[in-house]
């Protein structure tokens, strides 16, 4: 932890994305006070400022202002800056340059090197890894929750008519919008998500019920934790750990998130990230 006032953060994020979600975890947990701003979903006014036209994004200023974009590189750039005193966040931040791709689908998009990598020295490695293998299955499961978990959450909430139109109604509940814009996003985001759902469930070859690829995911990553740990990172959580947490706390209220707790054995492990955070947050 940093003293007060020596991290200046800002982030622009949705609140029911996992992503964001996966941001808030981390610097809650770590006891960063960071302002919100909710980013206008339809009309993103709020990010005009910015070339990249996805949340989250955090604002920080460490002595000179920074924009750190996709979640995973703000969580490794800033658990970097925390830890390591030898390099100003400006200079962590290269160390994650942005890479233009092609997606299947013809679609340009950036991606960031080196992503769940902290950049430390071999000092600062040992103290915070005592072994390889820590390091190594903490980006494993991070990638995993990017790459597989997050794309299980869709598919589940927009699952029936029924459960999309909740979904949309806590999303419009809990976002920035007018009030036509809600009523519209609603109901005809609500139909549209519905149908969309099944294009993602198709793309990731999912199963016909895709409640069960949640719950096969679900206690895939408590295996991975397994009965010996509180959290995968030991006495205290991880960076896996929060990443999963935030992914999965996005579907709260929600009866995939009922469904989830009633079939799986990610209980335990849930409420105490739950319990862990609060704290840190008090």
């Amino acid at each position: 932890q940093l003293p007060a006032g020596s991290l200046q953060l800002t982030l622009y994020q949705y609140k029911t994305c996992p992503f964001c979600s996966k941001v808030r975890a981390f610097l809650d947990y770590h006891g960063l006070p960071y302002e919100i701003v909710e980013v206008n979903p339809i009309m993103r006014k709020e990010i005009k400022f910015s070339s990249y036209r996805k949340v989250p994004i955090l604002l920080a200023n460490a002595g000179s202002p920074l924009q750190l974009n996709d979640s995973s590189v703000i969580i490794s750039a800033i658990k970097t800056y925390l830890i390591s005193k030898r390099n100003s966040l400006e200079e962590i931040v290269s160390f994650y340059p942005p890479m233009k791709t092609v997606t299947e689908q013809g679609k340009e998009v950036f991606e960031y090197g080196n992503k769940y990598w902290l950049m430390l020295d071999e000092k600062e490695t040992k103290r915070i890894y005592p072994v390889n293998e820590v390091r190594v299955e903490e980006m494993k499961w991070r990638k995993w929750a990017d790459d597989w978990l997050v794309h299980l959450i869709s598919p589940n909430v927009y699952r029936t008519p029924r459960e999309a139109l909740a979904s949309f109604d806590y999303i419009v509940r809990e976002g920035k919008f007018g009030t036509m814009e809600g009523f519209f996003a609603k109901y005809l985001g609500a139909v549209a998500m519905f149908f969309i759902s099944k294009r993602l469930k198709k793309r990731h070859h999912l199963q016909d019920n895709v409640r069960e690829d949640l719950y096969e995911a679900v206690n895939e990553w408590v295996k991975a934790v397994g009965k010996h740990r509180l959290f995968m990172g030991g006495n205290q959580p991880n960076l896996a750990d929060l990443a999963v947490y935030g992914v999965l706390r996005v579907m709260e209220g929600l009866e995939a998130f009922d469904d989830m707790m009633v079939h799986t054995k990610i209980q335990p492990w849930y409420q105490r990230m739950e319990e862990v955070i609060q704290k840190a947050e008090a």
